[in-house]
């Protein structure tokens, strides 16, 4: 059955009748692990997805634009090709879907975002270069002037705390008031006594290697959510380091991921909670844009203090906890005991969690999309003529949506991110534009990493073939105001923004993407919300930085010094977002890209 959109043009198989909303979200694969096993080294050396496998393979032997031989080459999973017009692909109806792959029990462990490749050169590095790909990610070292603008920044005028990850190949400027992961274990962050790290994807070397030499052997808890063999590996990972121990996260329900990103950091000074988009793996922190939420720095409370001292107005440390009990883990009731033994009253932002489970009666508004309803309900200002602000969604990976709006997104997903105020409305949802910010494939091409970049947009022809529909919300990634239009985001936000985009009403990163997994989705009428997935992030609301008009105004340029106060909040991107144009293509990573090369001079042929 051929389907058109104003985006891609598909041969859709007529066998494609599976309902599984997470088939894009990629199980960890093990293959890698296998090749280690019997030798063979050339891919990832710690569990990851088979996009971002593809993207390491792409990188380690690049395809020239020039290579005739790839008129030869097959795609992976079946027998994708280019359509001759450029304007879609073809399906074979041959193709065994991932769908019916997942229901070998090996695949539980299906990942919804990709462990990405070694880390790419800036633009036109010489071939000659004797450091690999990794060492380039990896390599980063402050000079003294870098540590003296972190210090400054951490003590400065940032009232969000928001900041981005340092990207290798643009503008230095725009690195100022931005951090790597060296940065947020520095000394000068504290003395560490010990750290959680939290997350999915993770090179456990490469994490030792960013503490500073005096902190390694510093106990360090990771807390992850890898099974059978990824789960193995992980451990055989870890085997030279003593100081590290393990809390697997349970993961109960098919198809679900611990996502969550987040470090404790336990100090002589204090404790510090870091909540942020990045794996822990070089790549991550090389040249892609992402987002990190940094804590103030938490006194001890005094001895014997008990109840709810040290509580925020935004219920921080309560709602920290409760994420943390969810685990069901011994060792975590310990960072639990720690929290409660510190003050985090400064907090102004809101915790947002997923917990996988089914939730009923008042259970159903303590994670996911009923979360963030209830937050915005009983904080965020009625806004006058709300149905012209428009909702923004930008993210790196995209889940099965259904077959029309009505299914979810423009349903019980919407409504939850229209909510403002205490006062019942019946707003038609279907008024409220909704702009969706996924890159296109020239986004990707023209990226600093070019082709590999897509390793971790792992949005599979499978999904995107059932839901054309979707494509006309997309909008370009557009970064001028931070200098990252071409460093790909991983990183995920959701706002609510004036119809000038001038003001923003709220603003929310999370490590959840656009998917029913992440975000849950209603079951049985109503009365249960299902969640698949560890997810975390944090919500700023106006209120909670004392402004009583309802909105914060959007900064115009990162650069500008001069917007300290909480009026202005620092979008990372540019708005108005523009929408794609008739020739822009969502990104798809697991189809061929060979038309024109990429900033590497490559194609991209995943196979």
């Amino acid at each position: 059955m051929l389907q058109e959109g104003a985006h891609g043009k598909w041969t859709v198989s007529s066998s494609d009748e599976s309902t599984e909303e997470n088939s894009d979200s990629e199980k960890p694969s093990t293959s890698s692990l296998l090749d280690a096993a019997h030798g063979r080294t050339s891919g990832p050396q710690y569990p990851c997805s088979e996009a971002r496998k593809a993207a390491h393979k792409r990188k380690a032997s690049p395809l020239k634009l020039s290579d005739k031989s790839l008129s030869t080459e097959i795609p992976p999973a079946g027998k994708q090709r280019v359509s001759q017009e450029g304007l879609g692909w073809c399906l074979s109806s041959s193709d065994e879907e991932p769908e019916d792959q997942e229901k070998h029990a090996y695949q539980e462990t299906l990942k919804e975002e990709k462990c990405d490749a070694p880390k790419e050169h800036p633009l036109n590095l010489c071939k000659d270069n004797e450091l690999s790909e990794n060492q380039k990610a990896e390599e980063y070292n402050e000079t003294p002037s870098e540590a003296q603008d972190t210090w400054n920044l951490l003590n400065g005028g940032n009232p969000f705390r928001f900041f981005l990850t340092k990207v290798r190949g643009i503008e230095q400027s725009y690195n100022s008031g931005a951090l790597h992961i060296k940065d947020i274990l520095s000394p000068l962050f504290g003395t560490l006594i010990s750290s959680a790290q939290f997350n999915y994807c993770i090179d456990v070397g490469w994490l030792v290697r960013q503490y500073p030499q005096e902190f390694r052997k510093k106990p360090l808890l990771i807390v992850h959510g890898e099974k059978r063999e990824s789960k193995a590996e992980l451990l055989a990972q870890a085997r030279p380091y003593e100081n590290i121990s393990f809390c697997q996260a349970k993961l109960d329900i098919a198809f679900g991921t611990h996502h969550t990103k987040m470090m404790l950091l336990l100090y002589e000074e204090g404790l510090r909670v870091v909540i942020h988009t990045s794996n822990l793996i070089a790549e991550d922190w090389h040249q892609k844009t992402q987002g990190i939420w940094l804590s103030p720095l938490y006194p001890r409370l005094p001895q014997g203090t008990t109840g709810s001292a040290g509580e925020s107005e935004t219920n921080f440390k309560s709602d920290l906890i409760s994420y943390l009990m969810a685990y069901n883990s011994p060792t975590l009731k310990e960072w639990v005991d720690l929290i409660q033994e510190h003050d985090l009253s400064e907090t102004r932002v809101y915790l947002l969690g997923s917990t996988p489970g089914r939730y009923q009666g008042s259970d159903k508004e303590k994670w996911g999309h009923l979360r963030l309803r209830k937050l915005l309900k009983e904080h965020a200002s009625s806004i006058p003529a709300q149905l012209s602000w428009p909702v923004v969604g930008q993210f790196s990976s995209i889940g099965s949506m259904g077959a029309d709006g009505s299914k979810w997104l423009c349903s019980e997903f919407q409504e939850s991110l229209v909510a403002a105020g205490s006062s019942v409305t019946t707003l038609l949802k279907c008024d409220v534009p909704i702009h969706l910010i996924y890159p296109t494939v020239n986004n990707v091409r023209q990226s600093l990493e070019g082709y590999p970049a897509g390793g971790s947009l792992p949005y599979s022809i499978q999904t995107a073939q059932k839901q054309l529909w979707l494509h006309s919300y997309f909008h370009k990634w557009s970064a001028e105001v931070s200098g990252r239009s071409h460093a790909i985001p991983h990183i995920k936000t959701y706002m609510r923004t004036s119809p000038d985009f001038q003001k923003i009403a709220w603003f929310l990163v999370t490590s959840a993407n656009l998917s029913k997994a992440a975000w849950g989705a209603l079951e049985k009428n109503g009365t249960q919300l299902m969640i698949r997935s560890y997810e975390l992030g944090v919500l700023f609301l106006p209120s909670a930085f004392g402004l009583d008009k309802g909105y914060f105004h959007v900064r115009g340029k990162m650069l500008s010094e001069s917007n300290d106060s909480a009026t202005y909040f620092p979008v990372p991107y540019d708005l108005p977002p523009e929408q794609y144009g008739s020739k822009d293509q969502p990104w798809i990573w697991n189809i061929p890209y060979t038309n024109a090369p990429d900033t590497h001079g490559n194609m991209w042929v995943p196979s």
